[in-house]
C-alpha cells in the first residue's frame, strides 16, 4: 500500500497525507480526518525506515536514567514518554543501574550509533567528554536534576526544598528535628543529599536550634533504607529522641513511618515526619511532603527538545530552568507533645 493510494482515496495530495500522518506541518482538521480514515481503510502504516532515510531523523529520543526502581525516575519517564508520543516520537530507554559499566557503554557506544535524534539525561551529572561527544553528533541534549555546563537543564532548588520542609516542622514547635539523608552512593550526581542536608541545617541555624550529628542517619532513598535509618534515630533515649524527622525522599519517609509504628510510636503524636516528592502513595500514607512534580519535569524536558528538533519560532526556556515545588500538609505532622 502506497501513500499515493491513500491520497487518492482521501482526495488530497501526497504532501498533505505526509503532513497529516507525521504530525508535522499544517493540515486542516477535516483533511486530517479524511487522511486518517483513508489510511485506516486501506491498512496503510507509515514506514519509519523510509521516513528516516528521507529526513535523516529516527523520530526517537533516548532517555538515560540511573534507576528504574525508584518512583521519581519512573514518574519523570512517564511524563516525557507521554509528551513524546503526542509529538510522534518513540523512546529508547537506557537504564544505568548495575555494576557501573553501563554508563560508559551507553555514552561511548549506544548513543553514538545514530539511533536517536536527541537525549534526555535524568539526575546524571554528565562529564565534559559525554556532553562533547553528543554535541559533536549534533544531538540536542536536555538534563533534568541539576546544572550541566553547556546543556539546557531543569533543576529544583534542593536546598530550598529541604529548608521549607524543616521550617514547616519548626513552625509547628519542634526543636529536636532529625534528618534521614542520602548515603555516599546517592551523592554521586548533583550532590542531592548534601544539598538537602544543607537546607535542613540552614533552617535549624536560622531558628537558633542545635544541629546534632546524632540526629542524622543516612540511607539509600528506599523504603527499606528509611526504615533502618528511622530505627536508629528513634531508638535514642527519650530525652534526646527527635520529635520530628525530615526525610530526603517520600520513600524513605514511608520507611520511617513504618519504623515508628513497629517501635510503638504514633505518627504524628510521638514523631512528625515530612518527605520530598509527593509520591503517588503519599496521600494514602497521609504524608506531609514537598511536591516537585516529576511528571511535569519530564514533559517540560520534551518541550525544550521539540523547540530544537522542530523549531517554530517560539521563545524557548532559558538554559537553566528552575522547577516549581510546594508544601503539601497532611496528617503525618502536628505540634509536639507538651
Amino acid at each position: 500500500m502506497s501513500i499515493a493510494e491513500v491520497a487518492r482515496l482521501a482526495g488530497v495530495s501526497t504532501a498533505t497525507v505526509s503532513r497529516a500522518l507525521s504530525g508535522r506541518g499544517h493540515v486542516s482538521a477535516a483533511a486530517r480526518e479524511r487522511v486518517v480514515a483513508a489510511a485506516r481503510e486501506l491498512g496503510y502504516v507509515v514506514s519509519q525506515a523510509a521516513s528516516s532515510l528521507a529526513s535523516g531523523r529516527t523520530r526517537n529520543v533516548g532517555i538515560v536514567l540511573p534507576f528504574l526502581s525508584r518512583w521519581y525516575f519512573t514518574a519523570v519517564l512517564e511524563g516525557a514518554q507521554q509528551r513524546l508520543m503526542r509529538s510522534g516520537y518513540d523512546v529508547t530507554l537506557y537504564n544505568l543501574a548495575g555494576d557501573g559499566g553501563e554508563r560508559r557503554t551507553v555514552f561511548e557506544h549506544f548513543l553514538q550509533r545514530q539511533r536517536v535524534d536527541a537525549v534526555i539525561a535524568v539526575s546524571l551529572e554528565l562529564t565534559e567528554p559525554e556532553v562533547t561527544s553528543l554535541h559533536a553528533l549534533g544531538k540536542p541534549l536536555v538534563g533534568v536534576g541539576g546544572p550541566i555546563p553547556g546543556v539546557r537543564t531543569l533543576a529544583i532548588d534542593d536546598v530550598a526544598v529541604a529548608t521549607l520542609a524543616t521550617e514547616h516542622l519548626i513552625g509547628l514547635g519542634h526543636s529536636r528535628i532529625g534528618l534521614i539523608g542520602g548515603d555516599v552512593e546517592s551523592d554521586a550526581d548533583f550532590h542531592l543529599p548534601t544539598k538537602r542536608r544543607q537546607g535542613w541545617e540552614a533552617a535549624l541555624r536560622e531558628a537558633g536550634l542545635p544541629i546534632a550529628a546524632s540526629r542524622v542517619a543516612n540511607a539509600d532513598f528506599t523504603v527499606q533504607g528509611g526504615y533502618r535509618a528511622a530505627k536508629q534515630l528513634l531508638g535514642a533515649p527519650l530525652r534526646d529522641r527527635a520529635t520530628a524527622i525530615f526525610a530526603a525522599s517520600d520513600e524513605m519517609a514511608f520507611g520511617a513511618m513504618l519504623a515508628a509504628r513497629d517501635l510503638g510510636l504514633s505518627v504524628p503524636l510521638d514523631v512528625s515526619i515530612v518527605g520530598v516528592d509527593d509520591h503517588d502513595m503519599s496521600d494514602f500514607f497521609g504524608l506531609t511532603t514537598i511536591a516537585q512534580f516529576p511528571g511535569a519535569q519530564g514533559a517540560l524536558a520534551v518541550d525544550i527538545l521539540m523547540a530544537q528538533l522542530e523549531p517554530k519560532g517560539e521563545d524557548t526556556p532559558p538554559s537553566d530552568t528552575p522547577l516549581p515545588f510546594e508544601l503539601r500538609v497532611r496528617s503525618s505532622t502536628t505540634r509536639p507533645r507538651d
